[in-house]
């Protein structure tokens, strides 16, 4: 039986090109546009938003997949680049997030290589869970650097 869950937010125009956002789980900060959609820089975007919404997700996601593969996960570090195209009309799409995890992983008693296919199995798994991912129409790449550790 399928179930549904709601999440929202409230925005709230403060004046010129600036907002503010209240979380339904409680933060709350400031945004803007980018500066080269005439908005601030050093704060908050929806752009950044949706960057971060898709490399928390999947970073949530492998956690819970590295418990199940019964990895000993000692760090996990992930760059994202949002991929943005501007079309000649001024109509904007995220074509690609690229992600680019950084995972160490200590073997103990199981070999590197073992240990290295689980990661490998993991991320996959991360992002056919995900939900930002799965919701999304860019394409989701996984790029990793997987360092096995004694």
């Amino acid at each position: 039986m399928s179930r549904t869950a709601v999440y929202n937010t409230t925005v709230t125009w403060k004046g010129e090109h600036w907002g503010h956002i209240v979380m339904g789980n409680g933060p709350e900060m400031d945004f803007s546009a980018p500066p080269d959609a005439q908005g601030h820089a050093g704060v908050f975007t929806p752009e950044d938003a949706f960057v971060a919404a898709v490399n928390t997700c999947v970073m949530m996601m492998f956690i819970w997949a590295a418990e199940r593969f019964k990895l000993e996960l000692v760090s996990y570090e992930c760059r994202a680049e949002g991929n943005k195209l501007i079309e000649l009309d001024r109509t904007e799409v995220f074509t690609q997030v690229c992600l680019k995890p950084v995972v160490r992983i200590a073997a103990g008693e199981v070999a590197s290589a073992v240990v290295e296919a689980r990661a490998r199995r993991a991320l996959q798994s991360a992002q056919k869970y995900s939900l930002v991912a799965n919701s999304v129409k860019s394409e989701i790449v996984i790029d990793p650097t997987i360092e096995i550790v004694a």
